[in-house]
């Protein structure tokens, strides 16, 4: 079977099917997330970040693979929950609510509010609808205004002694930007776009190592710490497709030429080549990763490799990306892929490549890194007729 055909098989005969058949909450709205292998509910708290991934998920395949009206739905339906519920009416996004609704954790979590934004955005592309606007726009702003700190009054660190920046929010951005379509000016989205793709490889790049470092000082340097030494090489890999649309949108050839090369050296640093798969963390000096979880292999990590050597591959035919592609599609397919209950992938795996946590999905997983890489590796496989 051709990849085309077994990705788009395994996205609509099995992982949307799962979503749709176990995570719809038809009492109170919105949806589960915590579901184990046997298709039972097992926590009904709701994630905001989890929620928003799912409507984005699915008003995307109606969006780009096929006008499903269940799809657009199920979306919208999502978004009625957590428009209603998910935030404090100024569109400050709590972390999580009881399942009727009711606000567990305070808005403290920036990426609450990114997915918010994310999601709002698909919305309004397909719709049209002036709320979805007012809701992606506004919470935009309370971006914007945390860039610089964003963990806000939550930051434990002292301020002024060790003042170091996170790659997560430029890299989440940087997807972003690419997400807003109308609701941005071209130019704006352009330049910001750009402003999150220089940092990346201005700052968080380090040719000395060979990484993409997940925490540096404010000048973009080494810091020699715990911080910042840490590696997360499924982070950086997503980071780098990401880059590759945009050098695709705007005609940025050599920032695809870099995420390119950038990648290859990722993948060569946090390869297990004991056992397979890619490292959760790793101390790039070589130190004890201070992450107790960091030999685990993660679904997401994975699958967001899997993007990035298969869009690396028809941006530029590069042989060793087609190749680490191939090497990454075996080891998720084989591993994270549950062959006797089917439906949505395995999330977590020791070391050894064998489950670790019989669920398929938590407070961390939900209906995002699974299905979006199948659609993307099937749209990939159909424009390279593979």
């Amino acid at each position: 079977m051709k990849y085309a055909e077994l990705y788009q098989n395994e996205l609509l005969k099995e992982v949307i099917p799962f979503w749709e058949h176990y995570s719809v909450d038809t009492k109170y709205g919105g949806f589960f997330s915590c579901i184990d292998d046997q298709n039972i509910v097992f926590d009904t708290d709701k994630f905001m970040w989890l929620q928003s991934r799912q409507i984005w998920m699915f008003a995307t395949l109606y969006d780009e693979l096929q006008p499903n009206k269940k799809w657009l739905a199920i979306a919208e339906a999502g978004a009625e929950f957590i428009l209603q519920h998910g935030h404090d009416g100024a569109f400050n996004w709590y972390f999580s609510l009881n399942q009727q609704g009711a606000p567990l954790i305070i808005p403290y979590n920036i990426f609450s509010y990114t997915f918010a934004c994310l999601s709002m955005a698909k919305l309004y592309k397909i719709t049209n609808e002036e709320r979805y606007k007012k809701a992606c726009l506004t919470t935009l702003e309370h971006v914007h205004k945390r860039e610089e700190n964003p963990k806000g009054k939550w930051n434990k660190s002292v301020k002024g002694t060790r003042p170091l920046k996170n790659f997560a929010l430029p890299m989440i951005l940087c997807n972003l930007y690419n997400e807003m379509g109308s609701l941005l000016p071209e130019q704006i989205k352009k330049e910001k776009a750009t402003s999150c793709v220089n940092e990346i490889f201005d700052h968080f790049w380090d040719p000395e190592r060979g990484v993409i470092l997940e925490n540096v000082t404010l000048e973009g340097q080494f810091s020699n710490t715990f911080e910042g030494r840490l590696f997360n090489p499924g982070h950086g890999l997503e980071a780098m497709w990401f880059v590759m649309e945009l050098g695709q949108q705007y005609n940025r050839p050599d920032w695809i030429e870099k995420s390119v090369s950038c990648a290859l050296s990722l993948v060569e640093k946090g390869w297990d080549r004991k056992y397979e798969g890619i490292f959760y963390f790793l101390d790039v000096e070589g130190h004890p990763p201070q992450q107790l979880e960091w030999d685990q292999k993660l679904w997401w990590v994975h699958l967001e490799a899997m993007i990035c050597f298969f869009k690396a591959y028809e941006l530029t035919q590069n042989q060793s990306c087609l190749e680490w592609f191939e090497k990454m599609h075996n080891y998720a397919w084989n591993h994270f892929r549950d062959p006797k209950n089917k439906g949505e992938w395995y999330g977590y795996l020791n070391r050894e490549g064998l489950v670790l946590l019989p669920l398929k999905g938590g407070k961390w997983k939900g209906c995002f890194h699974v299905p979006r890489a199948l659609l993307k590796l099937h749209q990939t496989a159909a424009s390279l007729m593979l």
